[in-house]
Formats: structure tokens, C-alpha cells, sequence
């Protein structure tokens, strides 16, 4: 009986003891991880609420999107409904739609109304766009995203139009005649109406279809992981949410390495496979993307000159909203609402920009005006950074005429190759630290890297610019700060999944809005891609990047009227 007693006790005490071996062993895998993790850095639980390691052991946690918690006052939720009440695309009555049934550009046409009317510059001219599906059946709904533009090639002119979607198949386009001479029309469905569908869902329910990385390093060991606005699963993250803006970033927390130890950021790649195969057939290059729309009978009309007018003050025009913004004559681009100065001479650039300093913030579009400007200018010459190329940051400086013009590249997310870390800034914090003034000169343009996300992401990080912009000018009303629009490129099956036109369009609607009402410039890089005879692309070409610089400098020293 004893033997039996002496037994139980011996059990019982090796099984406390195996009781606080355990115990130790998980307080030490605590204070392990503790110690992986940098003051300030964060990881989400389930519930979606910030909390340190040391006050948390949970690691399940719902997918985190940034856009989603952000917290509005009740005048910021109410302009961001506004937004996006304003850009609501109309949806095609069935939900699914058979793509025999979507919209065909081939078996499409448009007709000029009254084409042999007589035209004068000034007057309107109207052309009804009717589509059919790949049955040859008239459309009975609305949706489909169009591009439209008047153009005459021998003079070199070319202007956009504006389209009203009647939502019943049919679309009528309205151009303004600004030039005498034989005008041409042209029409092309960018996307039926049915594609945009597979977009807008693309956009709210994949925004992690461009994906990033950083690279974390410490001695010898380097550890890679991804990252974005929204990171879905279960791991813990880093959380690189800006201090001062409060815009988004996670990463992945690597293995081994602290948050701290981030040394670079990276687009990682896109993500494949990202449609059924019912969808891929709305998104074909020779059959639905970008297709010329034919006219059913003549494609232009001839304008008379407008008499008795002068013709340097015929094409002006009053309002923020006015359409077209410009047009191209003789390759040079005509702006309706501000007078431009044509700079042919690089000495007529070198002087308007005499004492001047050029922030450029953004993009790579605005990266083209950078090398533009120092290839041009005689005397400005490229400072060596060392930073990566086409990349940046950037710097040109011109000691004779106490030039100085700068590049830097907006913050996350941004599609570049490798940024070190340190270099990734915020637009709104480097406004926050420009002094301003007459001789300050800042050019920002932000679009083509946020559409793949939801409309939430872009007008969280254009409300914190646009924050920075008004307290600049508050502090610094000389500034001038101009901002550069998006443009159209060249779509073909891959790209408009993640840089669609459609996408951008929306974008840049959204901007304008948003920027309209404060003391900004615009340059309509829209208008003066869509309106050009050259190939959409991108990164347009010297002549057009040369229109954009003109209408910049035109700011910049404005003629004297």
C-alpha cells in the first residue's frame, strides 16, 4: 500500500516538473520572438486591431486590406461617396452575358448627323455610334467604354470628343470644330461593356494581382518576402504604415530577420490566371480591344473658316470642365482655357527656368519630362546619385542660370525595380517639407500604379497630397504646383487586366474632382495622348512629352496678355 503511495508522489512530482520545463520552454519561445520583433512594428490578429507580440500570441486573423479600416470623418466619407458615385459604370441587365452577345466592333458603325450640313469652326458636330453583338443584333444596353477623336493628318491636327452613353446600345459623340479644312472622324470600343464587368471585379476582388517584395537583410543573411496593401492568410506582417499619413504597407514578417532590417522594395510580378475562360474571349486584341469602329456612310465633314473672328482668340473657351480641354494644329498643342508659349529654344526654356528649383514628383510619365528638360537645357547637367536607373532619386543642376531640377518617385505602391528602402517617400511628406515660394516650381502626377486596387486606395493617398498641397500654399501662396493627368497606352490581353485605359479613366476623373477648386495647374496629358495621330503608348513620344513641357513652362512664365 505504501509502495503504491510512494509511487503516485514520485509520479506527481515528475510530472510538475515536466510541467515547468514546458512553461519555461514557451516563455523562452516569448521572449524569442520579442526579441525578433523592432519597436513599432506591428502584426494583425483575426480582429483585424493592431496589437505588439508581447500583448498577443494569436496568429489567425481575417485578410487585411488597409483601405477597408481607414476611419473618415463624416465630410470625408461623404466626398468619397461622392466619388464614387460619380464614376458608377452602367452594368448590363443579365449579370452574365454570353460572349456572342457582347459587343462587337466589326459588326458595329457610327454615322455622322447631317454630314453634309454646313460647318463652321465653332460649331458642334454630332455622330450616333450604334452597337451590335457578334450576331448582328442590335445592343440593348449601355456600358461599353469608348475613345473618340476628330482629326485632319495632313495638318496635323486632332482633337477629342465627348461621348454620352444612352444606355440602350446606342452612344452619340460630340465634337467641337476648332480648325478649317476636310476633319475626319474615328471611334473605337476600348471595351464592351461586358469586359468592364470582369474588371470592376478584377479591381475590388484581386488587388493583389501586382505583387511586391522587399528584401530584409542583417550581416550575411537576407530573407525576401511579399508585400502590399492588402496581405491575405494568416502570417504574422510588418506593418510599414506611414506614421504621417497613415497610408498602408505590409510585408510579410520574414522567418528569421526584425521589420527593421528592410533594405528594398520591388514589384514582384502579376499573378496569372486570373479569368474563366468565358471572360478571356471579352479581352482579345484584334477582335474587342482598341477596335476601329467603322462609319456606315461618310467619315468626315469639311469646316469653313469662322469669319470676321481672329483667329488666335476663336478656339478660347471658359470653365474647368471645358471639352475639349486643347487640340493639336500643325503638331502643336492648342490649350482652350490658359494661353501657351511654344519653347522651340532651349535658351527660351533655360531662361524661364533662371532661379528657378523643379520638384518632380510621381511617377515614370513624369520622369520622361526630368530627362526631357536635361537633355534639352544646354547647361543642365545630371548629378550622379547613384541611384538606380530609371529609378531614381534624380537630380540636374545648372550653376551658370542657378537651375535646379529633382525627380523622385511617389511612395508604395510603385511597379519599379529595386527602391531602397530609404527612398521611398510619400508625396504628401515631402510636400510637408518644401519651404515654397515664387521661385519653387512642383510638378505631381500619380495614377498608373494604383489601378489595380479599389478607388478607396487612390483617393486616401490624393486627399493626404491635396492636404499637403493647400498648407504649402497656405504657407507659400507663390508656389506653383502644377499636376500632370494620366494618358492613355497600348492594351493588349495581359495589360488591361492591370493598366486598362478604363482603369486610368476612372482614376483621372477621380482626380480632377479632387484637385478641382485649389490653386493647381493641370497639363491634359489625357487630351494630348488620346488626341495625337501616334500609337498610344505609355510613355508617349518626344513630341507629345514636348506639348507637355510647353504647357508646363507656359505656367511656369506665363505670356504677358
Amino acid at each position: 500500500m505504501w509502495r503504491d503511495s510512494f509511487r503516485l508522489q514520485i509520479f506527481c512530482l515528475l510530472m510538475a516538473v515536466l510541467a515547468i520545463v514546458v512553461l519555461v520552454h514557451n516563455f523562452f519561445q516569448l521572449e524569442h520572438l520579442d526579441d525578433d520583433t523592432v519597436s513599432g512594428s506591428n502584426w494583425i490578429t483575426e480582429n483585424n486591431v493592431q496589437h505588439s507580440l508581447s500583448q498577443t500570441t494569436k496568429t489567425t486573423r481575417k485578410p487585411y486590406c488597409g483601405y477597408k479600416q481607414q476611419t473618415l470623418s463624416k465630410r470625408e466619407q461623404a466626398e468619397q461617396e461622392s466619388l464614387l458615385a460619380a464614376i458608377q459604370w452602367p452594368k448590363p441587365p443579365d449579370g452574365k452575358i454570353a460572349f456572342a452577345q457582347s459587343t462587337d466592333p466589326a459588326r458595329s458603325d457610327f454615322e455622322i448627323v447631317k454630314p453634309s450640313g454646313f460647318f463652321k469652326v465653332g460649331d458642334q458636330l454630332e455622330v450616333l455610334v450604334r452597337m451590335n453583338d457578334f450576331q448582328g443584333k442590335p445592343k440593348q444596353y449601355g456600358g461599353d467604354y469608348l475613345q473618340a477623336r476628330i482629326h485632319s493628318p495632313l495638318l496635323k491636327a486632332g482633337a477629342t470628343g465627348r461621348i454620352v452613353d444612352c444606355h440602350n446600345g446606342l452612344y452619340k459623340v460630340f465634337f467641337t470644330l476648332l480648325w478649317p479644312g476636310e476633319v475626319k472622324v474615328s471611334v473605337s470600343l476600348v471595351h464592351p461593356s461586358e469586359a468592364i464587368q470582369v474588371l470592376l471585379r478584377l479591381r475590388e476582388e484581386r488587388p493583389d494581382r501586382v505583387y511586391f517584395k522587399s528584401s530584409f537583410k542583417s550581416g550575411r543573411y537576407s530573407e525576401t518576402t511579399e508585400c502590399n496593401v492588402c496581405l491575405p492568410g494568416d502570417l504574422p506582417v510588418c506593418n510599414f504604415t506611414d506614421l504621417y499619413t497613415g497610408e498602408p504597407w505590409f510585408c510579410y514578417k520574414p522567418r528569421k530577420l526584425s521589420c527593421a532590417s528592410r533594405i528594398s522594395h520591388a514589384k514582384g510580378g502579376y499573378q496569372k490566371g486570373l479569368l474563366t475562360q468565358e471572360e478571356s474571349l471579352f479581352f482579345q486584341s484584334d477582335v474587342n480591344i482598341k477596335r476601329p469602329i467603322l462609319s456606315s456612310g461618310p467619315d468626315s465633314v469639311i469646316v469653313k473658316p469662322k469669319a470676321f473672328t481672329d483667329s488666335s482668340s476663336m478656339d478660347r473657351a471658359e470653365g474647368p470642365t471645358v471639352s475639349p480641354s486643347g487640340y493639336y494644329y500643325e503638331d502643336q498643342w492648342r490649350p482652350r482655357t490658359h494661353w501657351i508659349h511654344h519653347f522651340n529654344k532651349s535658351d527660351d526654356i533655360t531662361k524661364c527656368l533662371q532661379g528657378k528649383v523643379i520638384h518632380l514628383f510621381g511617377d515614370s510619365t513624369i520622369r520622361q519630362w526630368f530627362e526631357y528638360l536635361t537633355a534639352v537645357v544646354p547647361d543642365l547637367v545630371e548629378f550622379n546619385l547613384g541611384s538606380p536607373k530609371n529609378v531614381g532619386p534624380f537630380m540636374s543642376v545648372d550653376l551658370k542660370h542657378n537651375i535646379l531640377l529633382k525627380f523622385r518617385c511617389h511612395g508604395p505602391p510603385i511597379r519599379f525595380s529595386t527602391v531602397f528602402s530609404s527612398e521611398l517617400r510619400y508625396i504628401a511628406n515631402e510636400l510637408n517639407g518644401i519651404v515654397g515660394g515664387r521661385n519653387t516650381v512642383i510638378a505631381i502626377t500619380i495614377w498608373s500604379h494604383f489601378s489595380t486596387f479599389p478607388v478607396e486606395v487612390y483617393i486616401r493617398r490624393l486627399r493626404n497630397i491635396r492636404r499637403s498641397i493647400i498648407q504649402l500654399l497656405d504657407r507659400s501662396p507663390k508656389t506653383l504646383i502644377i499636376i500632370r493627368t494620366a494618358n492613355v497606352q497600348e492594351l493588349g490581353p495581359e495589360v488591361s487586366l492591370f493598366n486598362s485605359d478604363w482603369y486610368s479613366f476612372q482614376l483621372d476623373s477621380v482626380m480632377r474632382k479632387m484637385f478641382s477648386g485649389i490653386a493647381v495647374h493641370f497639363v491634359d496629358a489625357w487630351e494630348m495622348s488620346l488626341a495625337h495621330y501616334l500609337p498610344h503608348n505609355l510613355h508617349p513620344k518626344e513630341v507629345i512629352v514636348k506639348n507637355q513641357i510647353d504647357a508646363f513652362l507656359s505656367y511656369v512664365c506665363p505670356l504677358q496678355t
